[in-house]
């Protein structure tokens, strides 16, 4: 689903006006991004938790040469599915 895909979505299910559904999203998104970016996590209930992430520098070594290049620390973020996500995901697989 992308982005326009969503927002059709959303007018069907709230029947509000598409610009209204935009602005909602982008704020949620924005929101979303703010506090992400502060360091901390945001949990949706039913839904799950997304959280910022640390990965430590490492060292890659490249196949072909045997080059080792020195791979910076960053940022990643995370989503873990909460348990009742996880529950519906698993039906669904089973009547696949």
């Amino acid at each position: 689903m992308n982005s326009k895909e969503f927002t059709q979505s959303l007018m069907h299910a709230t029947s509000l006006k598409k610009d209204v559904v935009e602005m909602c999203t982008l704020q949620l998104t924005n929101i979303l991004t703010s506090h992400l970016c502060d360091g901390e996590s945001v949990s949706i209930q039913g839904f799950g938790t997304f959280e910022v992430r640390k990965k430590n520098e490492r060292i890659s070594v490249h196949p072909k040469t045997q080059e080792r290049t020195l791979i910076p620390p960053k940022l990643t973020m995370n989503f873990k599915q909460s348990s009742t996500l996880k529950e519906k995901l698993t039906k669904k697989g089973d009547e696949l």
